[in-house]
């Protein structure tokens, strides 16, 4: 394994940049100088293209100066020697959160305001939609803090709390009153910085079209976690995004009925005929309406017996009491040979890569709820493996994970892909996942804006705190 090695060039002094981080930033800062040259990496640059080799990539004061195999390197720049490392662009998860399930069996969250910005930037989440919220003075905040430089953690893009009706198990949701209330719901939080919201389960039609009208009057994007609405009916209302995929769909259930969300039936879900004309007519419906799709498998992964794989990162995190709760959840799973659960994750890939090669417009990110393995950051990387369990090359994965959140946010121009002229947000990873996608894990330097964090020490430094803050 070759060591990282950050090499002088004709003994010219650094391009130091001024030390401009607060003490709540300095510690986790491993790359900070104005201009930066990475050399001998691999480049998968999140447009779809083929992984480049041998590439130089240029940082010079936070934007991306140069990128290519022969690339002017200024004098004093930093050098680093990346042999055996692959750059791809900073992730942009659309489906994230501050807070994590910590009620034991009640639905009630804990928000996670020191633990997941710094979870979420270790393993390369530069920018995050989060995807609801249970407090959203809080996440505003955290926002605000990151913004000015006071901790670290991803641009996070805030969504406003739940629209939620009546039925909800969740403790801490708003019940919705009717249409007028959806309404004023959305300008409110949109008038202190809300930039999208999303409707939940037990909404009405008339309900979800009040806030969509709303929203899009202030120019601002509306999606849904569904279930007495359907994905078609929420198209034709004209609802931007969807999470989840085709398994949060409820008009296939034989017991829906208008404005009520039946009873989960995922065995049924398992056994739906992807090819049949009621499915296709819906994917059709969505991609016809420019509704996109989250992927969020990490979430369903997380539920099947023996998924994902046991990651030791995860359970040092976690509190104590955390770790033991996350465990016999994984373990029932697995004793109950749950096969519901891994039936619907194959049906979920399945209905994701046939709507994206049907024309559909799909993003991931990671949802960190369920029983408490998805986990803020590290989940966001294992979607990548999931996507490409689904068929989609390891290239299109990393596309689905950067330039396609950052097209949704209208934020390409700026972040998505590696492009003179862009933000230098940029994963350094050892290995080479365009071959073995496991390889995502592997992170060693995260940049954002062009400073380089540690992602060992950020994670080091919320050891045993999930669960908790």
């Amino acid at each position: 394994m070759r060591i990282l090695c950050l090499i002088l060039m004709g003994g010219a002094a650094q391009a130091q940049a001024p030390n401009r981080f607060t003490p709540g930033i300095q510690p986790f800062v491993s790359v900070n100088d104005a201009v930066v040259a990475l050399e001998h990496v691999r480049v998968i640059d999140g447009t779809g293209a083929p992984a480049a080799e041998e590439q130089t990539i240029v940082i010079d004061h936070g934007k991306i100066a140069g990128v290519g195999k022969s690339v002017a390197i200024p004098a004093g720049a930093r050098r680093l020697d990346l042999t055996g490392h692959t750059v791809i662009p900073g992730l942009v998860g659309m489906h994230e959160h501050l807070f994590y399930p910590s009620g034991e069996g009640i639905p009630i969250y804990t928000t996670q305001a020191y633990s997941f910005p710094r979870l979420y930037l270790a393993s390369g989440v530069t920018t995050a939609r989060t995807g609801g919220s249970m407090e959203p003075y809080t996440d505003l905040t955290v926002k605000r803090l990151i913004d000015s430089g006071k901790m670290p953690g991803p641009n996070f893009y805030i969504t406003g709390p739940y629209l939620e009706g009546p039925g909800t198990p969740i403790v801490q949701a708003h019940l919705l009153s009717g249409p007028e209330d959806a309404r004023k719901t959305v300008e409110y939080w949109a008038s202190v910085g809300a930039t999208s919201f999303k409707a939940y389960m037990h909404i009405t039609r008339a309900e979800l079209a009040a806030a969509t009208e709303a929203a899009h009057k202030l120019g601002l994007t509306i999606t849904g976690h569904l279930c007495s609405v359907t994905f078609r009916e929420a198209a034709a209302i004209g609802i931007d995004n969807l999470e989840h995929g085709l398994m949060a769909d409820t008009e296939f259930d034989p017991a829906k009925r208008p404005d009520e969300c039946p009873q989960g039936n995922r065995a049924a879900f398992g056994k739906l005929d992807l090819k049949s004309a009621p499915v296709q007519r819906t994917i059709r419906d969505l991609i016809d309406h420019h509704v996109a799709i989250t992927s969020t498998l990490a979430v369903f992964d997380a539920g099947a017996p023996h998924r994902p794989p046991l990651d030791q990162r995860l359970l040092d995190v976690l509190t104590p009491q955390g770790a033991i709760t996350y465990m016999a959840s994984r373990a029932r799973a697995t004793d109950a040979g749950n096969s519901t659960a891994l039936e619907s994750l194959k049906k979920e890939e399945q209905f994701e890569y046939e709507f994206v090669k049907a024309g559909g417009f799909l993003m991931a990110g990671v949802d960190p709820t369920g029983n408490g393995g998805a986990m803020a950051g590290f989940g966001d990387l294992r979607n990548l493996e999931l996507l490409v369990e689904a068929d989609f090359t390891p290239v299109e994965a990393i596309k689905i994970a950067t330039l396609n959140g950052a097209k949704f946010l209208k934020a390409d121009s700026r972040i998505g892909s590696i492009a003179v002229g862009k933000q230098a947000d940029l994963v350094v990873m050892q290995g080479n996942p365009a071959a073995r996608i496991s390889d995502v894990r592997n992170v060693k330097i995260v940049f954002k804006d062009g400073v380089g964090y540690d992602p060992e020490k950020l994670i080091k430094s919320v050891e045993h705190t999930v669960g908790l803050h």
